[in-house]
């Protein structure tokens, strides 16, 4: 997964995307069947609370071997969430047994 920062038109809707690779014991495995929600936080000291968390889904990259995976949020008017004019922390968390990784995924700036 990387870090990036990344701008939306506040009249579009689009997907915000972060690559993904997983493993466990060493071994390459494939994360699309865990549940995955994201935050996209205003400031960079406000951490998500359970009302900040909006769906997002998995696309499988095929053409990708070093992030088979995106973990992807519909952000916009027609989106999970749409969000004002401003630049927000995108976290996302994805639920395994027992980890529950909780990332900083980026910066969304929406214009």
């Amino acid at each position: 997964m990387g870090y990036s920062s990344l701008q939306f038109s506040q009249l579009a809707t689009l997907y915000y995307k972060v690559p993904v690779s997983a493993t466990a014991s060493g071994s390459p495995v494939n994360p699309t069947g865990l549940p995955l929600v994201f935050a996209f936080m205003p400031t960079p000291t406000q951490v998500p609370q359970v009302s900040d968390w909006v769906s997002g889904s998995w696309e499988t990259v095929a053409s990708s071997a070093l992030y088979p995976y995106s973990a992807r949020c519909l952000v916009g008017p027609a989106g999970a969430i749409t969000l004002g004019i401003g630049t927000y922390v995108a976290y996302m968390k994805i639920t395994s047994n027992p980890e529950i990784p909780v990332l900083i995924a980026g910066q969304l700036e929406i214009s």
